[in-house]
């Protein structure tokens, strides 16, 4: 069942639409329901028209409401039962084999910026459709989603000139990218200190290079469909496409996550289900791809980017390439090339670091003067990283038995 919520106003600019604590269980090392809390809220799809999505709120027990993080999930999927506002309820098990788990996994992530004591903020950046990998539908939905959270002050606490960090792996990274890319011109008035950047995926054309016949060949037609939601003629090309003894396979794909389709699609040559494997590379998707590629603008705000250097999604050159083009552009970024990791391991491995470098900037600190690559070894050799990344997963286990998420001392 979905979330129930209580009607209130839909108006003005990124307004709230609906707002009340959530009465659903939810998951065991989350905060209680007097301290979790759903939004809906007014943003924009790709082309500028309104619509409303949701923001999962969530105070953690001694909060300090002056810090915000806005934490973008990895739905990776066209189906709007893999999003934040579903995933993270208790015993959420719609979208095949495994249901929400990859979201759900990401809430060690979550608990251990709860820890910290800042609230956390997580978008439905996909939008009400899942329109997966419509990038600046999700860009907008996660700036608008940090002004919903700051108007949402009378009842969540939140300050009203919170500082805000923001964090995204994989698909959660291009929505955090795409917002960092649009917030100096969509909403100046943000007071965004850092964002940091994991597995980042700046180019959906190389992917579907590196992954079709691949194990994760199944993000394929989730980002295919997903992008259909915003684009009818790809639609049009997509529905007249589709070779007709896979047509099922694809339908199936609207009522699935991230597991169910990398299962239904496993090692197999989806390019290849369709009649004319060219069309994705022919207009109209070739310029419907690289409209939603990164690298459009340069943020205003700081960076921490990290990457494994043999990711097997997305290739180190596209984030190579991403990241000299920011600093070209003047942000000021931190990169992290790292050599024993790959796309899924460096989701855990790296996030010591990314956490400990959020801290500084949350705490006031600035961040990288200047642009700067490093090629590590291994994330886990930072020894702050791994403090901060064990802390994280003693924290998580305390909270299990009964401990009040978030800090000890407020």
């Amino acid at each position: 069942m979905f979330p129930r919520f209580i009607l209130l106003s839909v108006a003005a600019f990124s307004t709230l639409g609906l707002s009340v604590p959530v009465q659903e269980r939810q998951q065991p090392i989350l905060p209680t329901e007097d301290s979790f809390y759903k939004i809906s809220y007014r943003t924009n799809d790709n082309f500028g028209k309104a619509l409303s999505t949701v923001l999962t709120v969530l105070v953690p027990y001694k909060a300090d409401y002056t810090k915000g993080l806005s934490y973008q999930v990895t739905e990776d999927a066209a189906y709007a039962g893999c999003a934040p506002s579903y995933a993270l309820q208790f015993a959420s098990a719609t979208g095949g084999p495994l249901g929400t788990i990859v979201t759900q996994a990401e809430l060690l992530l979550i608990e251990a910026a709860l820890e910290q004591g800042w609230v956390v903020i997580s978008p439905d950046h996909e939008g009400p459709d899942a329109a997966y990998l419509a990038n600046k539908l999700a860009g907008y939905a996660t700036l608008d989603g940090i002004r919903a959270a700051i108007n949402s002050a009378n009842f969540t606490g939140i300050s009203k000139s919170p500082t805000v960090g923001m964090w995204g792996y994989s698909g959660g990274s291009i929505a955090s990218a795409a917002a960092a890319e649009l917030q100096q011109s969509y909403a100046p008035e943000l007071r965004i200190a850092g964002a940091v950047l994991g597995g980042t995926v700046p180019n959906i054309t190389s992917v579907i290079k590196s992954i079709n016949k691949g194990p994760l060949a199944g993000i394929i037609p989730p980002g295919m469909i997903g992008l259909s939601k915003q684009y009818p003629i790809l639609k049009l090309g997509l529905d007249a496409g589709i070779k007709p003894e896979y047509k099922a396979k694809f339908d199936a794909v609207g009522e699935q996550c991230f597991v169910a389709d990398v299962l239904s699609f496993l090692g197999q040559d989806v390019v290849g289900m369709l009649k004319d494997p060219a069309i994705l590379t022919q207009e109209p998707a070739k310029s419907i791809l690289d409209e939603n590629a990164l690298g459009k603008n340069s943020p205003s705000t700081p960076l921490f980017v990290y990457k494994s250097i043999q990711d097997q999604v997305s290739p180190i050159k596209d984030t190579d390439d991403l990241v000299k083009f920011y600093c070209s552009g003047g942000t000021k970024v931190q990169y992290d090339r790292d050599l024993l990791s790959e796309h899924g391991s460096l989701a855990i491995i790296g996030a010591g670091k990314a956490l400990a470098w959020l801290k500084d900037i949350m705490n006031g600190r600035k961040g990288p003067s200047q642009c700067k690559t490093s090629n590590v070894v291994s994330s886990l050799l930072d020894l702050r990283g791994s403090i901060t990344l064990s802390a994280a997963l003693i924290e998580a286990l305390v909270d299990l038995v009964g401990k009040p998420v978030g800090p000890i001392i407020g």
